[in-house]
């Protein structure tokens, strides 16, 4: 049994993602696993910590029990010991960094959006197949075990035909004023990277190709619904990017799929993001976790007549889908061994750059479709 150790800069790691969800729940979660586990041996994560802020990153550093921590990007990428560049900086400084890793030989995983550029997003996948470096990008969402459990339905064949997607996403973020914000200000400033189109299409691109077809045309709308809000040192902003997007996605497979998502909207549903599958044999509504199924068989037969109370109970006739599995680990933290299995023994990992293109590309297109008010074709983006 060999140990396969991997260096990985990490920037990005004081930032909200970087630092829950890539350092403490995923490599340092892998470390403390004792790495991963291969048929010849073990792949060990060995991450330099890096960011701006040498304050927070020797917190961080002391937390994960002293991992090295760098805010010289050069010299980093200068030695040899680290070969894989990971990213998960905010958007506008993502593209710069990613170039530069790739000119200096690094594997690349990085956050997505790739760029808020479809012309950057493909130069970076030209860039990284000229150099010959593995590359991938964050698709977190393929591995939530409630779409993993829609995944299984679908390949057992109990949709029949799926017909539509809906999907509702979101939560109220509180402005800053009166209670503190949950997400950081630059989601809400255009010039910085932000706006919820840039964000979430490219989500709902890779939950799409993945699961229900490939996105052919999209017609888009978006909205600035609160147009100031507070920032982390309590001073009021204009808000110049977009908290709310209301998108229709036509696929390949002729699905339809529409999704609402929104940063100034409460939740009364059973999750923060919940898709309903319908198809000609069965429909699903899914959460993160949970997914609750009916049958054709089960589908109850109401009929329309507003003059009296409503004598079906709707949330009655949903089975809950049963764990099948011995447990489903976090989702970025499952990526994340598969890319360095990739970069270790060469497996399969189809979630590139190129793939992280596509999502920009939607988005893209979401804003041409949103300001000329009207359906827009998506091009073929090939490698």
């Amino acid at each position: 049994m060999t140990t396969h150790k991997i260096g990985i800069i990490m920037n990005g790691v004081t930032g909200r993602m970087g630092l829950n969800q890539h350092l403490r729940r995923s490599v340092y979660g892998i470390m403390q696993q004792g790495g991963i586990r291969t048929r010849d041996g073990v792949i060990m994560p060995s991450p330099l910590l890096m960011g701006r802020n040498a304050q927070k990153l020797q917190a961080i550093s002391a937390e994960c029990g002293g991992l090295p921590w760098t805010t010289d990007l050069d010299n980093a990428l200068a030695d040899p010991q680290y070969t894989v560049y990971f990213d998960a900086q905010t958007t506008n400084r993502r593209a710069p960094d990613v170039s530069k890793a790739i000119k200096a030989g690094k594997h690349i995983y990085c956050e997505k959006p790739t760029s808020d550029s479809l012309e950057v997003a493909l130069d970076l996948h030209r860039q990284a197949k000229a150099a010959g470096v593995k590359n991938g990008v964050v698709q977190d969402k393929l591995w939530l075990p409630g779409l993993l459990k829609v995944k299984t339905l679908d390949r057992l064949g109990f949709f029949g035909d799926i017909l539509s997607v809906r999907g509702e996403f979101g939560y109220w973020v509180f402005e800053g004023d009166t209670v503190p914000a949950q997400r950081p200000s630059w989601n809400y400033r255009r010039e910085e990277g932000g706006g919820i189109i840039i964000d979430m299409l490219c989500h709902w691109r890779y939950v799409l190709d993945n699961l229900f077809g490939e996105v052919k045309s999209v017609s888009c709308l978006g909205a600035t619904h609160i147009p100031t809000r507070w920032d982390e040192d309590g001073k009021p902003y204009k808000c110049t990017a977009e908290d709310s997007v209301y998108a229709t996605f036509q696929l390949a497979s002729g699905v339809i799929a529409h999704f609402n998502s929104s940063w100034v909207v409460r939740v009364r549903r059973d999750d923060l993001l919940t898709l309903q599958i319908d198809g000609t044999k069965g429909t699903a509504v899914a959460g993160l976790r949970d997914v609750w199924i009916q049958p054709y068989g089960a589908t109850p037969r109401p009929v329309w007549n507003p003059d009296i109370p409503q004598p079906l109970s709707f949330f009655d006739g949903w089975q809950k889908v049963p764990e099948q599995t011995g447990g489903y680990s976090n989702a970025f933290k499952v990526q994340w061994e598969l890319f360095l299995k990739h970069v270790a023994h060469d497996e399969p990992f189809p979630w590139d750059l190129l793939a992280g293109a596509k999502g920009v590309q939607l988005a893209e297109k979401g804003i041409e479709s949103w300001h000329k008010r009207c359906w827009v074709d998506l091009d073929l983006l090939e490698g």
